[in-house]
């Protein structure tokens, strides 16, 4: 690794990808930025008075031969279902660390089973340095700090504001008709959609929450090998019943033709919030952890918008990976940084409930 230099950005142009560019540059770093598209990677170089690379990742030794002279690539471009082990495959031939934005379970299973290689290549590998997951994978483990006897850990997401970038809206669009998963007994099960609901009281207020397939069912897992973990999120009662609804017709949501066209129309719409959206935004997450005893400790972590976390954290995450020399292997974010790690940040606090 001592021959490697820098920092690379993959799926720079993408809504999240130039946010972390731009975010990146204002930190003092100049990453190269790369994706597949050569006029609009060109373009976005231009624009900020960066180096760019153009390859897609369906040549493995083509990326490989890209990423070989970098030490750290953040991956921005998804849907990471189809992309992350492409470029994670290339990564441990390459040796470059991986970091990437994912919320999918899926990427978190898939790259910590692949722990031993990276500690063989002597490289990181990082899924979910956005706001998946870094607060809520903090969140458990503080959680686990403070109840290490915990049996089951329950995290509640709430937005106040804001909308869904295109990437985001996509990635959900790929998971249509898919069941929701949680982690029982130390092994993911799935579950009907709209099947796990619960009351929360945040700031005073009863919001109901449903459970959905959210990263920590993996990455807390890891962090804490506590063997229940769920993750809600609140949503309006009547997309709650839309949920429900939806495990009658999972073979059409399923069906390529009503993703692609359900996918079209989402290309249609604005890239992600604006600027003012995001500053007027914010999120919470709660969580909640118990043991055999009937124990319990609740917490509730106040952040800013999504969309401002993810790019406030992975650019920093990807600054701190420049550096290392001895962390290797398949991590989550808490299990390098620490559980106080997300408390850094502005507009970040942590406070404990009960």
């Amino acid at each position: 690794m001592s021959t490697k230099n820098g920092l690379l950005i993959y799926g720079s142009y993408g809504y999240t990808g130039q946010l972390i560019c731009k975010h990146a540059l204002a930190k003092g770093l100049k990453p190269v930025i790369a994706g597949r598209d050569e006029h609009k990677t060109k373009k976005q170089a231009q624009e900020l008075g960066l180096d760019y690379l153009v390859f897609d990742l369906n040549n493995h030794q083509k990326v490989v031969e890209n990423l070989k002279p970098f030490q750290v690539v953040l991956h921005c471009a998804g849907p990471f279902m189809y992309t992350s082990l492409p470029m994670i495959n290339a990564c441990l031939e390459a040796k470059t660390h991986y970091l990437d934005i994912t919320g999918e379970y899926q990427v978190f299973e898939q790259a910590y089973k692949m722990d031993e290689k990276a500690k063989a290549a002597e490289i990181l590998l990082m899924p979910g340095v956005g706001f998946d997951v870094v607060p809520s994978d903090c969140l458990a483990a503080y959680l686990y700090k403070i109840l290490p006897t915990a049996h089951s850990i329950e995290l509640v997401l709430s937005q106040q504001g804001g909308r869904l970038s295109q990437g985001t809206a996509i990635t959900v669009a790929e998971n249509l008709g898919q069941p929701t998963m949680a982690r029982r007994n130390g092994k993911l099960e799935d579950f009907e959609n709209g099947e796990l609901v619960r009351t929360v009281n945040i700031d005073g207020k009863n919001k109901q929450a449903v459970a959905i397939s959210w990263g920590d069912i993996a990455s807390g897992f890891r962090s804490t090998k506590v063997p229940n973990i769920t993750v809600y999120n609140t949503l309006p009662p009547k997309v709650i019943s839309s949920m429900k609804w939806s495990n009658y017709i999972g073979f059409i949501l399923r069906n390529k033709w009503v993703k692609n066209r359900v996918i079209n129309s989402i290309k249609k719409r604005p890239p992600g919030p604006s600027e003012s959206e995001r500053n007027s935004a914010s999120s919470v997450i709660w969580g909640e952890a118990k043991n055999l005893l009937g124990i319990s400790k609740s917490v509730q972590l106040n952040l800013p918008e999504g969309y401002t976390i993810t790019y406030l954290t992975a650019v920093d995450i990807a600054q701190k990976v420049l550096t290392l020399t001895s962390v290797f292997g398949a991590k989550t974010p808490s299990q390098v940084f620490g559980c106080d790690y997300i408390l850094q940040f502005e507009g970040v606090k942590r406070k404990d409930l009960s």
